[in-house]
C-alpha cells in the first residue's frame, strides 16, 4: 500500500493568489493556484521561489515571509484558518514579503572589556562605550578610527548628536555618559573619505585618541543613560540618583554655565583646556534609578526608571504630563513605530511591551512579547517602518520583531555571554554588543 499517496490523497487543498508590495522580479502571476493547507511559512516559500524560478530560469532561491489579513503566519496554513475564523472556501490572498532575517555575519569587533553602548544613528560611523572607560567610533567592522580618552568609570551610554545647530557641520559632536558620574562631550572630522583629513582621521591600527570638549558635572550618581535634543542643542541624561539633567551641548554657554580646567601635561603633550558645564535644569519624580531616557520630540522627554514607571515630561514646565506603572523595574525604552508614538520598553521579568498613549482610557500595553529568558537590556525602533523593532537581552540574544505577529521575526544569536546593548545601522544592519568584549554586525536584513 503506498501511504504516502494515501496521506497527500487526504491533504486539504486551498485556492490561494499571492500578492506583493516587492518590484519584479520579486513578482510572481497573481492566478489562483491550489496548494495543500498543510503548507508552513517553509513549504509556501519554496512555492513562491518556484514560480519566481519559472519566470527567470537563473533566480536563486530567498526566504520569503507570509501575511494574511495583515498578520503573518506562523503555523500551518490550515492552523492559521482555523485559529483565525478565516474559510477556505473562497479564494485566499497571500501576501508575501522578504523575511526579516541577518544574511551576512562580519567578523566581530573585539574591545577590551564588555561593550555597554552603541549608536548606530549616522549610516558613516558607528559609536560604542565600553567598561574600560573609553568611546570609540568605527567606521565598519574591525575598523576603529578614533578613540574617546577621559572618564575614569566605565561608559554607560552613548549618543551621536545632530549637527545642526553647531558653527560647522564638518564635525561630529557626540555625547558619552559613565559610571563616573560625569557625561562628556567630544567633537572630531566627519569627513572619513577624504585624503585632506587623513593625517587627523586615525585608521584602524592607529585610532586617533581625542579629548573631550565639554565635562557635564551635577549628578550624584552614576549616569545610565544620555539621549540628544533633535536640534542637537541640548543632551538629557538619567541617573542613578533617581534626577534627569539637561545639559547645553554647545561650546560656549551662557556667562555662568562654564568653568575651566587649566591646561595640564600628560605625558609630553600638552592637553587643552576643558570648559565643564552645569545641568540647565532638572527633572524631579522617578523614585529610583533612571535606566533610559530618549528625546524624540523638541518639547518632549521619555524616562524609564527601576521604579517600574515610564514618565513623558513637558521641558517647558518641568513636569511629567503622562505616567504609566508597569509592574516591573524597566531597564530601556525606546519611542517610534506608528507615527513615532509608540513606547517600547523592555523590563526585568524578559517581556517587552509597547504602549500607545494616544489612546484613551487605558494604560495597559497593546502588545507584550515573551521570547527572551532574561532581563532585557535594549529596544530599539527602526526609523523607517511601523512595524519593526528590535531587542537584545541578557539570555545572549537579540531579536528582531514584527507587531504583525507576537513571535520574533530573527533571532541573532552571535553572542556568547549577556547582550548589553544593540541599535540598527544604515537601516539593514544591526550593530550589538556585549559582556563577552565583543560587538557584532549583522547585516543584509531586509525591512518593508
Amino acid at each position: 500500500m503506498d501511504m504516502d499517496g494515501d496521506i497527500e490523497q487526504n491533504v486539504k487543498r486551498v485556492q490561494v493568489r499571492f500578492v506583493t508590495n516587492l518590484q519584479p522580479p520579486l513578482k510572481v502571476p497573481t492566478t489562483a493556484i491550489a496548494i495543500p493547507s498543510n503548507l508552513t511559512r517553509l513549504g509556501l516559500s519554496t512555492i513562491v521561489n518556484n514560480l519566481l524560478k519559472a519566470g527567470s530560469s537563473d533566480w536563486k532561491p530567498e526566504p520569503f515571509d507570509f501575511l494574511i489579513d495583515g498578520e503573518f503566519v506562523r503555523m500551518s496554513l490550515e492552523e492559521f484558518l482555523i485559529a483565525k475564523g478565516i474559510s477556505a472556501e473562497k479564494i485566499l490572498e497571500i501576501e508575501y514579503t522578504k523575511a526579516v532575517l541577518p544574511r551576512k555575519q562580519e567578523d566581530p569587533c573585539v574591545h577590551d572589556d564588555w561593550v555597554t553602548s552603541v549608536d548606530g544613528s549616522n549610516p558613516a560611523f558607528f559609536l560604542t562605550g565600553c567598561y574600560d572607560g573609553l568611546g570609540r567610533i568605527w567606521k565598519d567592522a574591525g575598523m576603529s578610527t578614533h578613540v574617546l580618552e577621559g572618564h575614569s568609570g566605565a561608559v554607560t551610554s552613548v549618543s551621536i548628536i545632530n549637527p545642526r545647530g553647531f558653527e560647522s557641520a564638518d564635525q561630529i559632536h557626540v555625547a558619552t555618559a559613565s559610571d563616573d558620574q560625569t557625561l562628556r562631550l567630544w567633537k572630531f572630522d566627519a569627513d572619513f573619505h577624504s585624503n585632506k583629513t587623513a593625517h587627523v582621521n586615525g585608521t584602524a591600527d592607529h585610532p586617533r585618541k581625542v579629548v573631550a570638549y565639554k565635562i557635564l558635572r551635577g549628578h550624584t550618581a552614576s549616569v545610565k543613560s544620555v539621549s540628544m535634543q533633535p536640534s542637537g542643542n541640548m543632551v538629557c541624561s538619567g541617573s542613578w540618583d533617581s534626577t534627569i539633567n539637561l545639559w547645553q551641548t554647545n561650546e560656549f554657554d551662557a556667562e555662568g554655565d562654564l568653568s575651566f580646567v587649566k591646561k595640564r601635561k600628560k605625558g609630553d603633550a600638552v592637553v587643552e583646556p576643558q570648559m565643564e558645564g552645569e545641568a540647565v535644569s532638572t527633572l524631579v519624580g522617578h523614585s529610583q534609578c533612571v535606566s533610559s531616557v530618549v528625546w524624540p520630540q523638541p518639547e518632549t522627554i521619555y524616562s524609564a526608571s527601576w521604579d517600574h514607571s515610564i514618565r513623558r515630561w513637558d521641558i517647558e514646565t518641568g513636569r511629567d504630563s503622562w505616567n504609566m506603572f508597569s509592574g516591573k523595574a524597566l531597564n530601556c525604552l525606546d519611542v517610534g513605530g506608528e507615527n513615532s508614538a509608540l513606547i517600547a520598553a523592555g523590563a526585568s521579568d524578559a517581556t517587552l511591551r509597547i504602549w500607545d498613549p494616544r489612546k484613551p482610557g487605558t494604560l495597559a500595553p497593546i502588545f507584550q512579547f515573551s521570547s527572551h529568558s532574561s532581563w532585557i537590556s535594549t529596544c530599539k525602533w527602526h526609523d523607517k517602518s511601523w512595524f519593526h523593532l528590535l531587542s537584545a537581552s541578557y539570555d545572549g540574544r537579540a531579536m528582531l520583531w514584527d507587531l504583525r505577529t507576537a513571535w520574533p521575526l530573527a533571532v541573532i544569536d552571535s553572542h556568547k555571554d549577556k547582550v548589553l546593548c544593540a541599535d540598527w545601522w544604515k537601516g539593514d544592519s544591526v550593530v550589538s554588543g556585549g559582556a563577552d568584549s565583543k560587538l557584532f554586525i549583522a547585516s543584509g536584513i531586509s525591512v518593508q
